[in-house]
């Protein structure tokens, strides 16, 4: 008898492991595993660094790039909008700045083609510049010329806002931020429970990885938000949003946004475009109702979201000021 109960017990665990390889191969396709940053950081990157920090380099004097993308938020802002260097609020929820750089486009409206062109157009945007020439002049004031020049040592004109926006591009791109869900894709068993496997499985048979797919589970497409139904429904949004139909004056594109990306989704409330919605159990099951028309139950929405947890990564330790550690 014990040796049938051994041979069962084995069994079953044989079984499971053959589940987890079929699992983690699925997931490997639909996803990929993120790596955290290795290499030494660049001239560059911690120009950007100092940068990203400095509060001086705004129109106000008050307002830095963290100001809206503080640590303790995971690179995104808890508030449903962002106060700008002008005291406006910004349009839209700011989102985290984490393993942001491998995206093609960027913001809700997929219109900044990569990270340095955000980073330069927040000069004149959330930054409060009147032109992107007084921002320079600004940091010129602030003798930051040298630095540019050790960054840039081949450009004849290394202070500029061109410039700006690269260094700032590099320092974002060492903050990545893998987790348990990467582990898992590497081969450790346990770097998911059973039931953030189960709530993987759900969240790839329920259609979500049909958007949220890639290293970043988003990101990299657009997508209209009111597949179904309108949107505003049920998120409760107070005004409609016409998405890229406000830059592109195109009628395919109302509505339509960036799919956002899903690492770190836990810790980034509120959500959406509008930051509409507080809690990430609301977030999923109005997803699951207006993009893919299905109501699912509430196992279902908790399995989803203890796997969307296991995306949660630590804060990278250089977002902070130089010479500093977070501050969570």
């Amino acid at each position: 008898m014990k040796i049938l109960i051994v041979a069962a017990v084995l069994a079953l665990g044989v079984s499971a492991a053959k589940a987890d390889d079929g699992l983690r191969r699925e997931a490997a396709a639909l996803f990929g595993q993120l790596k955290a940053d290795t290499e030494a950081t660049s001239a560059q990157g911690e120009l950007g660094r100092a940068l990203f920090w400095d509060a001086r380099a705004s129109a106000d004097g008050k307002t830095a790039c963290a100001s809206c993308h503080p640590a303790r938020d995971w690179g995104a802002d808890r508030r449903q909008f962002s106060p700008d260097a002008r005291g406006a609020l910004t349009s839209r929820h700011s989102p985290t700045v984490f393993n942001s750089m491998n995206q093609p486009r960027l913001r809700w409206l997929a219109d900044r083609k990569d990270g340095a062109d955000q980073a330069e157009g927040s000069l004149t945007g959330s930054l409060g510049f009147a032109s992107k020439d007084a921002a320079v002049a600004k940091l010129a004031e602030l003798d930051y010329l040298p630095k540019f020049r050790a960054a840039f040592p081949e450009d004849a004109q290394p202070l500029s806002a061109a410039n700006y926006g690269r260094a700032l591009a590099a320092y974002q791109a060492t903050l990545a931020t893998p987790a348990a869900f990467d582990r898992f894709l590497g081969g450790d068993d346990g770097g998911l429970s059973e039931r953030q496997k189960k709530g993987l499985r759900s969240f790839i048979s329920a259609g979500c990885a049909g958007c949220h797919n890639g290293v970043n589970l988003g990101g990299s497409g657009l997508q209209k938000f009111g597949v179904t139904k309108d949107y505003w429904l049920e998120t409760g949004s107070p005004k409609p949003d016409d998405g890229r139909f406000a830059t592109t004056k195109k009628e395919e594109d109302r509505y339509v946004f960036r799919v956002p990306m899903l690492r770190n989704v836990a810790k980034t409330a509120p959500y959406f475009h509008d930051g509409s919605v507080e809690r990430l159990d609301q977030a999923v099951r109005i997803m699951a109702s207006v993009q893919l028309g299905r109501q699912l139950d509430d196992a279902a929405i908790a399995d989803i979201v203890g796997f969307l947890e296991s995306l949660t990564g630590e804060v990278p330790s250089n977002y902070a000021p130089p010479g500093q550690r977070p501050e969570l």
